[in-house]
């Protein structure tokens, strides 16, 4: 956890470079896309090119570009209405869909996820 003053030790870094991970456990992508863990479980069955490491605990251990991808799959699944098949095109480069932008889009959706996330424990902490 970092906390305000730690912040102020860092100013050239950039804030959410502050807070990567290397990898993120299931509940704390849970709490990032607000998806339920067997909605987690469900696309990894559903989309082959989600697939998060196990540790030796067993538990999944997501990399940030497997996070990216889950905000990419909502925001496709939700806000677009495709089809889970219509989002197995999209993530095979079938459609035009799949273009650079989309990846911006999700690498954003998760960096204002993961501030909100933060600025919550702050508060709690307050």
């Amino acid at each position: 956890m970092i906390f305000l003053t730690e912040l102020k030790l860092l100013p050239k870094i950039h804030f959410l470079d502050a807070m990567k991970k290397l990898y993120y456990s299931m509940g704390e992508v849970s709490k990032l896309t607000g998806l339920a863990p067997h909605v987690l479980r469900n696309w990894e069955k559903t989309y082959a090119q989600l697939s998060p490491k196990k540790n030796s605990a067993g538990n999944r251990a997501y990399k940030e570009e497997e996070v990216n991808l889950i905000f990419k799959i909502k925001e496709l699944l939700e806000e677009k209405k495709f089809t889970s098949e219509g989002v197995r095109k999209v993530l095979n480069g079938d459609t035009s869909e799949s273009g650079e932008h989309q990846d911006l889009s999700a690498d954003l959706r998760k960096d204002l996820a993961e501030m909100k996330v933060f600025l919550n424990q702050l508060l709690e902490k307050l």
